[in-house]
């Protein structure tokens, strides 16, 4: 394999491995990883620690020395079952200028510039070195970027600036929102519907935490957003539930009921007030419930958290991708990226990716091919500052 791929060849592979977040992604990192190594390239693995058939790589290129500038991506992707799509979503299809496929967008678009980068930067001999970093289980919260960032920093000079490449039509994204996301169980108790005074139905107790999130979000909105958080869409704090599910018949009380209960944070807005907030609604619920049957219970388990991205005074990565872009726009987004988590390690950090964000994740995911060259020239932009 010394063959030296195109970034579009190195796209169609990618985009043909089909890493939805429940499954495995082994394939595209062994790939990945004897493709940069049959260039020379030392690559490192970082298993999953609980699931083995999941892995986080990195590498780098150039001298053994520390600053490097870092891009970072994640190798999983959303599911495509329920989506009405026109083009097998594992095989990149080109056609009207757009290049369709599950993850062409969001994000194997930058994963293969990435790769693609770190080999030239390696044939170029730059002076300044070049990372990769590429993750799992980003969509599903970025549980996957703190042991990935973790690992690195015990094996790697540290770099200084990372570039997180989600879709930001090559525009300089400089803050996001933080998140967090709880599975709330309630637990009721089952009797006939006739008299269900003496019962507990989990889901009209879970319909109370459920009004509540809707409380707080009217309440949110009609608030004055503070300086910082007014250049967010929306400018607060938001909470929200998208799945929910329980029951078993219509004439019992249902014993279960679960869904997901989230939160995105404006700047100015603390987790740890809003995580508080939520615990103490759902204990007085719970109290309501036990005052009927001691045994009933709501259980609220987090199963993610993202450190919002805090724009930077003077920040390097972000004075590095205006300078190769010459991007002066000021841009902050309400998604969340892996990007919180690499500032909080200690790194300059910005978002500037390939592609429109409102394209991830829905049928017929795509990324033109005006966006995919816009990102070629970036990389190249990028290797010839990195020869200094």
């Amino acid at each position: 394999m010394t063959n030296r791929l195109s970034a579009r060849e190195i796209l169609d592979k990618l985009v043909s491995f089909p890493t939805v977040s429940h499954d495995t992604n082994l394939p595209l990192i062994d790939w990945a990883e004897a493709y940069l190594g049959s260039h020379g390239i030392a690559t490192y693995r970082h298993p999953h620690e609980t699931a083995p058939d999941k892995a986080a790589m990195f590498a780098h290129a150039g001298p053994d020395v520390a600053g490097a500038v870092v891009l970072s991506g994640h190798t999983d992707v959303v599911p495509v079952e329920g989506q009405p799509w026109s083009t097998d979503p594992f095989e990149v299809v080109e056609k009207d200028g757009l290049l369709f496929g599950r993850g062409t967008c969001d994000m194997k678009g930058f994963d293969a510039l990435a790769i693609w980068a770190m080999v030239e930067a390696h044939y170029a001999g730059v002076r300044r070195p070049l990372q990769i970093a590429l993750s799992y289980d980003e969509e599903i919260g970025c549980t996957g970027a703190p042991p990935l960032i973790e690992s690195m920093n015990k094996v790697l000079p540290k770099g200084s600036a990372v570039i997180v490449g989600e879709p930001s039509m090559m525009g300089a994204v400089t803050g996001h929102k933080g998140g967090t996301g709880f599975h709330v169980h309630v637990r009721g108790f089952e009797v006939h519907s006739s008299i269900m005074h003496t019962g507990a139905n989990a889901i009209m107790y879970g319909a109370k935490l459920i009004e509540w999130a809707n409380e707080m979000n009217a309440e949110n909105m009609a608030g004055q957003p503070g300086e910082l958080d007014a250049v967010f869409e929306p400018p607060w704090t938001t909470v929200h539930v998208g799945m929910i599910e329980g029951g078993t018949a219509h004439n019992i009380t249902a014993l279960d009921c679960r869904f997901g209960l989230d939160f995105r944070f404006v700047p100015g807005d603390s987790s740890e007030d809003w995580t508080a907030r939520a615990r103490a609604k759902a204990a007085e619920i719970e109290a309501e419930m036990q005052a009927v049957v001691p045994e009933t219970y709501i259980e609220m388990k987090e199963f993610f958290g993202v450190p919002a991205l805090k724009p930077e005074e003077d920040g390097e990565a972000e004075g590095l991708v205006r300078r190769l872009t010459g991007d002066n726009a000021a841009r902050v987004v309400s998604y969340g990226t892996e990007g919180g988590h690499f500032q909080n390690a200690g790194y300059s950090t910005v978002i500037c990716g390939p592609g429109d964000i409102a394209q991830a994740h829905q049928p017929d995911e795509f990324l033109s091919v005006a966006q995919f060259e816009a990102g070629q020239a970036f990389m190249e932009k990028l290797i010839e500052m990195l020869k200094g």
